[in-house]
Formats: C-alpha cells, structure tokens, sequence
C-alpha cells in the first residue's frame, strides 16, 4: 500500500507525539460523569480517534514523504499570553489531585497539565517552521483540543487554546499583521471567537452545526465587537447539512471573505465531527468534502500567504472515519493524490439530502448578509 512512487508538491510538516495519547479523559459516559445513574463507560475525547489517524498514515506510506517533529512542552510564560496565572494554577491542582472536571465538561488527568504543553509546544513548533520557510504548511495533530478554550475557563474537552496561541506567537514573532482562521469542527469555535472579538488583525470563522455546543453560541449576529467589529464570522448551518451545504457556505461565503481580507497566514482548527459517521454531531460529511475544503483553503494562502497554513487537530469522535478524513486533509496539504481508497465514501456520498437543501440555502444566505451586508 505505501506510495513508494508518490511525490509531494507541498513539504508539509507533521507535529505529534505520543504522550498526547497518555492525555487522561477518565471513564466517563460519552460526556457525562460516571455517577448512580450514569454508568461509568469511555469518554468521547479518547486517544483512540487521533491514534488511529496517526496508524492510517503511516500504514499508506503517507508518513515519509511528510517533515516530522518532534514538540516540547511551552513553559507557563507562553501560556499567559492568554491565560492568566490563576487559570493555570487552578488546571495545575486539578491534576496534581489526581484529576477531574477543569472546568465544563473537561475531564483531566494526573499528566494531562504537561501534556496540554507539550500541544501548546506542537503548534508552536508548527507555526515557527512554516513562517521560517522549513516547510510549507503543518498539520498538529495534538491532544487535548483547545477552540473551545477560554482565557479563564477549560470547556468542551479543551485546557488551552492552541491555535489562538498560535496566531499571537506568529503576530508576536514575525510581525504578521492579518491572519485568518477557518473552523469546520461541527461544534462553534467559540473559545477563539472571544479571544480575538475585538481584534482586527484575526478573522476568525467558523462552520458548524447550529445551535450544537455550546448552547446559544455561534450566531450570525455575532461579528466582532470595538475595532474588531466586523471581522468573526459565524455561519451555523442546520441539522443534516452535507456537501452541498458545506460547498455552498464556503463559494458563498468563506471564499469571499478570506479574498476580502487577504490574510497572511491561515489556521484551520479542524475537527472531523461533521462527518456522517460522528456521535456528537448529525452532520453528513465525507473525507472527500474534507478534501474538498482544504483544497480550497490552500488556493487561497498560494494567492494571498506564501502557502503558509498551520491545521490543529480538534474534534471528531468516530474512530472508524476520522482516520480516513485526516488522511484526505493531509493528502491534500503536501499535494500528494489518494493513497487508499475510502471505502465509506462511496455509501456516505449517497446519503439522502447531501445536496444544498432550500433550508439550508436560506441559512447560508442569512449568515452571508449579516456578515457583508449588516
């Protein structure tokens, strides 16, 4: 299966590590902590999904043609960029206790504080090797998450806000003075929608599912506030939306936007929990329309930054499909075709209503008014 012959046209960087795997979610119940009615079982953020991912590109001969390497932790200074000590603090003497909530639903474990840097370091890395011209553009695919991450509070799985701290080390070091993100984890992006709020330099945008988590997040109307105002852009699509909503959202509405604002450099915090197969979302996905998103992404920082785009691994819960759209993300990144065929896609592409539905069409509308017409 390995694609001995393949060539990249892309160098494209590859940040893991095993001790993300050792990242400790506890036993429980989906999302749910274990108690007299809750039976104790496995929690949806579990290695597995990112394990397998890892194993998929090795086995198709993917991992070779990609530039390792190899993260080390951020000391607390980097963090405090955006969270401030006492947050630290707090996470440090949950774990150092043994463990437990951190905060909304965000289980930890005795190691998950150090484990949390060694991801800051990963993206850290990732953003100082595309910007130096080591490699074209990364993928981290770090544990745990951070796009729900708040300056003060752990929430939805995630301690600290990788790709946020990304983009403020990139404007910090290297001066960049535009830079975009483009979230199409199924969940609103909301921890990096209220770090950059107010920021005019960071457009900040996210697909998901309407109303999904966290509840009441991720509206239209919510498009940056102070100087900032103007530049996050939500577009919450309904329940059952596939291809042809995601399609369209991206020619309607993305596109246009990152045009517009000709960023520098973008980041694509990058769950795979829109795809059909995912517990936690009731999307309708492909690897393909993964594939798809990210050859657009990529059009556009040829045109407007060098190339340079920095992914961080977010959600995505189906450990049977999420090792099939990251291959398909990663394929595409360095420029390399299919080395292993979807066998899911085929069924998943022939789901019913996986073409732009007038619900959906009406949505994508509303979100591209409010956002260049409002």
């Amino acid at each position: 299966m390995a694609p001995s012959s393949k060539t990249v046209t892309r160098r494209t960087g590859w940040v893991t590590a095993e001790h993300f795997y050792w990242h400790d979610t506890q036993n429980w119940a989906g999302f749910l902590e274990p108690s007299m009615v809750v039976q104790p079982g496995q929690h949806f953020e579990n290695p597995e999904t990112k394990r397998r991912m890892q194993a998929m590109v090795e086995v198709t001969g993917l991992a070779p043609l990609l530039v390792p390497f190899r993260p080390e932790p951020v000391e607390d200074a980097a963090l405090t960029v955006i969270h401030p000590q006492s947050y630290l603090e707090h996470l440090k003497a949950v774990c150092a206790s043994g463990g437990g909530d951190a905060g909304q639903l965000t289980p930890v474990g005795p190691a998950s504080y150090q484990i949390a840097q060694l991801a800051v370091g990963g993206v850290l890395q990732a953003v100082d090797a595309v910007f130096t011209g080591e490699v074209d553009n990364a993928y981290v695919l770090c544990r745990p998450p951070g796009h729900h991450a708040m300056p003060d509070l752990a929430m939805g799985f995630c301690l600290f806000a990788n790709a946020a701290l990304g983009i403020k080390h990139a404007q910090a070091t290297y001066g960049i003075e535009r830079i975009a993100t483009v979230d199409w984890d199924v969940h609103h992006g909301n921890g990096t929608q209220a770090i950059f709020y107010d920021d005019p330099s960071v457009l900040t945008i996210s697909l998901h599912q309407d109303n999904l988590f966290p509840p009441d997040s991720g509206a239209i109307d919510e498009t940056g506030s102070g100087a900032g105002a103007g530049v996050n852009l939500n577009i919450p699509l309904p329940p059952g939306s596939g291809s042809g909503a995601y399609r369209e959202a991206f020619e309607k509405i993305v596109l246009p936007a990152l045009e517009a604002f000709k960023p520098q450099a973008i980041f694509v915090p990058s769950g795979f929990d829109a795809s059909a197969l995912d517990p936690l979302g009731i999307m309708m996905l492909s690897s393909e329309d993964y594939r798809w998103m990210m050859r657009q992404v990529l059009a556009v920082a040829d045109k407007h930054c060098e190339g340079r785009v920095i992914v961080t691994h977010e959600g995505g819960y189906s450990a049977t499909y999420v090792p099939y759209c990251g291959l398909a993300v990663v394929e595409e990144m360095c420029g390399v075709s299919e080395t292993l065929t979807d066998p899911f896609h085929i069924h998943v592409a022939n789901y019913g209503g996986q073409a732009l539905s007038p619900d959906q069409a009406r949505a994508v509308e509303a979100a591209r008014a409010a956002y260049f017409d409002g």
